[in-house]
C-alpha cells in the first residue's frame, strides 16, 4: 500500500466488515502522503459489487482503475465427504466468483486505456491441493486457471494478469493456525 501511495495512486480499499482495519490501512496510505477511500461491499455478492464498485466507477468517469488486486480469501475446512453445500458455495463465491465479477467491472476501462495490471492473490492450496480444503483448493486453482486464460485474452492490449501464491501470511483467516502454535 505504501508503494502505491508513493506512486500517487488513488487507492480504493474494499472491506466487508472490519472497518477498524480498513481505516488503519487508509491511515497508512495517508501517512505516506497518498490518497484513497473505503468501499464497503461483500465480494461474494455480485449485486453489491455492481452497486458499490459499479456505482463508484459511474460516479468517477475521470478516474480509471489501473491496478486491481483481487485478494479475497476465506476458508471453511472440512473433509469432502462431510462438506456441506453452503461450505462449498460460500468459498467458491468469495474466492473465485469475486475474481470474475470485480475484474469484469474494471476490465472495459483498462482495455479502453490500453493499460492495466491485474494481480490475483492465490494460494499454494490451489497449486498442490490440501486435504480438508477441496473447496478452497478448487477456488484458488480456478483463479490460477482464469489468470492464465485472461492473460492470453488481454495481453496484446497492454494489460497484464498475474497470480501470486505467497505462502503462509498471518491474517484473520490464518489466525487459527498461529494461535495453535
Amino acid at each position: 500500500m505504501h508503494q502505491m501511495a508513493s506512486l500517487e495512486y488513488y487507492v480504493l480499499i474494499n472491506y466487508k466488515s472490519n472497518l477498524e482495519e480498513a481505516n488503519n490501512t487508509l491511515s497508512q496510505i495517508m501517512l505516506a502522503d497518498g490518497k484513497g477511500e473505503l468501499l464497503q461491499f461483500d465480494v461474494s455478492d455480485k449485486e453489491q459489487i455492481k452497486q458499490v464498485l459499479g456505482g463508484w466507477i459511474e460516479a468517477n468517469p475521470e478516474k480509471h482503475i489501473e491496478v486491481l488486486v483481487n485478494n479475497a480469501g476465506i476458508r471453511d475446512d472440512s473433509l469432502n465427504a462431510w462438506m456441506g453445500e453452503e461450505q462449498w458455495d460460500h468459498i467458491i463465491k468469495t474466492n473465485l466468483d469475486s475474481f470474475f465479477y470485480v475484474t469484469r467491472l474494471v476490465l472495459s476501462s483498462m482495455l479502453a486505456q490500453k493499460y492495466g495490471r491485474i494481480i490475483n492473490i492465490v494460494s499454494l492450496s490451489g497449486i498442490k491441493g490440501l486435504a480438508g480444503q477441496t473447496n478452497y483448493s478448487a477456488a484458488k486453482a480456478g483463479v490460477i486457471g482464469a489468470t492464465k486464460a485472461l492473460a492470453q485474452e488481454i495481453g496484446r492490449q497492454g494489460l497484464t494478469v498475474n497470480a501470486l501464491a505467497p505462502g503462509f501470511i498471518k491474517t484473520d483467516m490464518t489466525d487459527v493456525w498461529t494461535k495453535k502454535n
